[in-house]
């Protein structure tokens, strides 16, 4: 190989995650791109699944050991088979598939450990089932994994406007508590340094407040306590941003812009709004490990499993960011 393999966890067995991947094979998507693909997951599944939605792609199993001798083939399915348990193509999602997942994610971390996978794309998983209240999301699971739990940042990348949290999957009252000037600053710049390192751009960093309008009738003021600290340090260390600006007002068409980065204090106040706006035109980029770690931006949508109607636009996105960044 004379380049690195993306390693594609397939994550939730019954997801539309493999539906999406043989739609990704069976167009042209594939013809020109640059990166051998390693997948990591059930042979049987990926079949009877095939067999079902009338898809007819080889599969070429590749034995972990042996990856950097192995022949990757492009135009058929490189597969680090997975034994399950669980061999239906369709079921419901249990935590029957936990130690499953558990193995895929293993071995593929193990190969980005070694240095063998340049990248890895994963999969969705359920949160209720897999991670069990144990990690807020794969995000944290994949940091805690790999010995950089913190230095974490979830970048939801679109080309035009991308948006950060900097808080991911905690309940709404926790916000508050969870956010800190430390925080801020060492999320954006993180981001910052991605940009300029694997983009050669300096992004505009637009920050939402917290409180609605930015104000609060509160005798504590997060924006001016915390947020408007954070910017001042921010600006004095030479990135761009601004605010904070409030939250409503922050994705207008006029304000979207003028930045390429919007960061709000919680999930759904940045998530919500991008998905609205670029549906699944987006990816879920874990920035802060030695590693890129992309998911496309979908969930394991069990309800359409085995129907042949899902979109993989968001896993072509998810592998042609690979295809446009600087190699470092």
């Amino acid at each position: 190989m004379s380049k690195k393999p993306i390693i594609i966890i397939s994550g939730e067995p019954y997801s539309i995650f493999y539906e999406i991947l043989f739609k990704v094979y069976k167009s042209n998507f594939l013809k020109n791109y640059k990166y051998p693909i390693i997948i990591i997951g059930s042979k049987k599944i990926m079949e009877n699944q095939m067999r079902l939605m009338k898809y007819d792609i080889e599969i070429n199993l590749i034995n972990k050991n042996k990856i950097l001798s192995s022949k990757i083939l492009k135009k058929k399915i490189n597969l680090i088979n997975v034994d399950s348990k669980l061999n239906k193509a369709i079921s419901k999602i249990t935590n029957k598939s936990n130690e499953y997942i558990k193995k895929c994610f293993d071995i593929g971390l193990e190969l980005m450990k070694k240095e063998i996978g340049y990248g890895i794309i994963n999969g969705p998983i359920s949160k209720k089932h897999f991670l069990n209240k144990k990690y807020s999301g794969i995000t944290e699971y994949i940091s805690k994994k790999t010995g950089m739990a913190g230095k974490e940042v979830m970048l939801i990348y679109n080309k035009k406007l991308s948006v950060v949290p900097i808080t991911t999957h905690i309940p709404l009252k926790n916000v508050p508590k969870q956010i800190s000037i430390n925080k801020i600053v060492k999320k954006v710049e993180t981001i910052n340094n991605f940009y300029i390192e694997k983009m050669a751009k300096k992004p505009r960093f637009a920050i939402t407040g917290l409180n609605p309008h930015c104000e609060t009738t509160s005798f504590f003021s997060e924006e001016k306590k915390i947020i408007v600290p954070s910017i001042n340090k921010l600006k004095r260390k030479r990135i761009k941003i601004f605010g904070p600006i409030s939250a409503d007002t922050a994705f207008l068409k006029s304000n979207i812009k003028k930045y390429d980065v919007i960061v709000g204090m919680y999930h759904d106040q940045v998530l919500t709004p991008i998905k609205a706006i670029y549906e699944f035109d987006a990816i879920n980029i874990t920035t802060g490990l030695k590693f890129i770690r992309i998911s496309p931006d979908h969930g394991t949508n069990n309800e359409m499993l085995g129907k042949n109607l899902s979109d993989e636009l968001s896993l072509k996105k998810s592998l042609s960011f690979f295809n446009k960044i600087n190699e470092s």
